[in-house]
């Protein structure tokens, strides 16, 4: 599973894939310009939603309350 979401990734241009010709065999991997972008991307999202938690736990409990 891992090997099919990197190659999924290598495809999507995020990752770039450099095999190494030698016993045992080694395969390295880096994220591309994009890739590094994705990944700023995710990060913020994480951040922005590590800051609201407590936002949307009032939420659920506000709703919660009111269809009980």
């Amino acid at each position: 599973m891992l090997a099919q979401t990197l190659r999924t990734l290598e495809r999507d241009g995020l990752v770039d894939r450099d095999a190494k010709p030698v016993i045992p065999p080694r395969v390295d991997y880096s994220l591309t310009d994009i890739g590094r972008e994705a990944a700023e991307q995710v990060r913020d999202l994480a951040r922005w939603t590590e800051r609201r938690m407590a936002a949307v736990e009032r939420a659920r409990g506000a709703y919660d309350a009111d269809k009980a």
